[in-house]
């Protein structure tokens, strides 16, 4: 195309418009062609510009939200944070660290990261910047950071490699929370965790009390077998007394022979002499009932723990069973299904304390019922040994099997139940190394088994 001025068309020099395109295109010369696709191509190029412009403005407001957003999010930090380049100059920190050392960022940023922290942590610094080169994280590493006015506030530092969009490591990032707030935080944590401890353990010897007081009806009835058997003993034994003094107070006086025989068959001297024996025999039984009585309801209240001992199992299980039925008002038939004897090794209070409690439950849950009646049941399988309590109520929903042995679940009204005896039950059964589980019955009615294996069971 001629370069001329002669050649440029007639609409040269002002700005173009559609009528002059149009009106180009209609009286055009053939050197006119290559001058209407330049205008064509500046045309695209142009809206090219404007589109490139409208994206880099989007961008770059985007890039502006984010710069926001980073900055808000770095400015409520309250972990300190450093940003350096390879060489540990520091490019960028935020308000907490700024906080801390007394200075502002502006200060702070083309100093070296060695000037932040007490002179002696410089093997520590200098750790912290060998592992970020090589892209090895630094995971609650303490170190002392210098602070305003000259003390000193320990770090638990974090560190990690910073890169750039290429892959090239470009610098290190480091977080920090004095360690000071962290103690304080541990220390608050272990206390709240120490209360909630001591006062979970004296709900659980609430309601272990709570289940002995219950039994206090059945143990005094327990108790008044053996003490009125002991009481008309002692009364026999004394009127007994009473002829034995006055015979020998006669022998004594030196009573003629005839009237000392009259005497003795007056007093029943031979009567008495042969039941004396069995008297002192049976009360001296009543006692030694009384004292296994009372020594079981102080292990049974007792906090300290004990070790294992050889004991009957189904007596255990009886007593407890017994205890807990005479205490209540509901008077279930109780059915015990178990061997005569089955001695074993173990901690009798535990599995004495776990009966109870479920005994409890069982007479609980069959509270509205004409006729409860419950299974009490022990023996031993292929595995070790097992006791039980299956009571004839509604059983267990299928949103309670799992939450059974759950501390303060209960299905019982407000105020009938705390929630903790299958808790306890369960810790107690945990403790022996045994296994407490809970199941609805394919006849109706719930079951709940302790089972003990044979590795648990030393001494039998």
């Amino acid at each position: 195309m001629a370069q001329g001025a002669d050649n440029y068309p007639p609409y040269a020099g002002r700005l173009i418009g559609e009528a002059d395109i149009l009106d180009a295109l209609q009286n055009r010369r053939p050197d006119d062609e290559a001058w209407i696709e330049v205008i064509h191509k500046m045309d695209a190029v142009y809206a090219e510009l404007v589109q490139s412009q409208v994206e880099l403005e989007a961008k770059n407001a985007v890039l502006l939200e984010t710069q926001r957003f980073v900055g808000s999010v770095l400015s409520s930090m309250s972990d300190v944070l450093v940003v350096c380049d390879n060489d540990g100059i520091v490019q960028q920190t935020n308000a907490s660290l700024d906080h801390l050392v007394g200075k502002k960022s502006n200060d702070i940023c083309g100093e070296p990261l060695f000037s932040l922290f007490a002179p002696n942590a410089r093997k520590k610094v200098q750790l912290i910047l060998e592992k970020g080169r090589y892209g090895q994280p630094v995971i609650d590493f303490e170190v002392p950071l210098l602070c305003e006015g000259g003390g000193m506030s320990p770090l638990a530092v974090n560190c990690t490699s910073r890169y750039s969009h290429k892959g090239k490591l470009v610098g290190l990032v480091i977080t920090g929370r004095p360690v000071g707030d962290l103690r304080q935080a541990y220390k608050k944590l272990d206390k709240a965790h120490h209360k909630l401890r001591q006062t979970q353990k004296q709900l659980i010897f609430s309601e272990k009390m709570a289940a002995l007081g219950r039994l206090v009806a059945g143990v005094a009835h327990e108790l008044n077998n053996p003490i009125s058997f002991v009481f008309g003993n002692m009364h026999a034994l004394s009127s007994y007394g009473q002829s034995i003094t006055r015979y020998i107070k006669a022998i004594d006086e030196k009573m003629d022979e005839t009237e000392l025989v009259g005497l003795k068959q007056e007093l029943k001297i031979g009567e008495i002499l042969e039941d004396l024996s069995p008297l002192v025999e049976g009360t001296l039984e009543g006692t030694q009932r009384i004292n296994e009585i009372v020594l079981s309801l102080r292990r049974y209240s007792s906090t300290h723990d004990e070790p294992g001992k050889d004991f009957d199992l189904p007596f255990v299980i009886k007593t407890a069973a017994s205890w807990v039925v005479k205490a209540n008002k509901t008077n279930p038939a109780v059915t015990f299904s178990m061997p005569e004897k089955l001695n074993i090794h173990g901690k009798d209070r535990h599995i004495h304390q776990i009966m109870v409690n479920l005994v409890q439950n069982a007479i609980d849950v069959m509270e509205s019922m004409d006729r409860p009646q419950l299974v009490v049941f022990c023996g031993r399988n292929e595995t070790g040994v097992f006791a039980g309590v299956r009571d004839f109520g509604p059983g267990l929903g299928e949103g309670d099997l799992s939450h059974i042995f759950e501390p303060f679940y209960t299905t019982k009204l407000v105020g009938k139940g705390t929630g903790l005896g299958l808790y306890i039950s369960y810790e107690l059964a945990q403790e022996m190394g045994g296994v407490l589980s809970g199941q609805n019955h394919p006849d109706g009615g719930a079951m709940f088994v302790l089972s003990l294996p044979d590795e648990v069971l030393h001494g039998e």
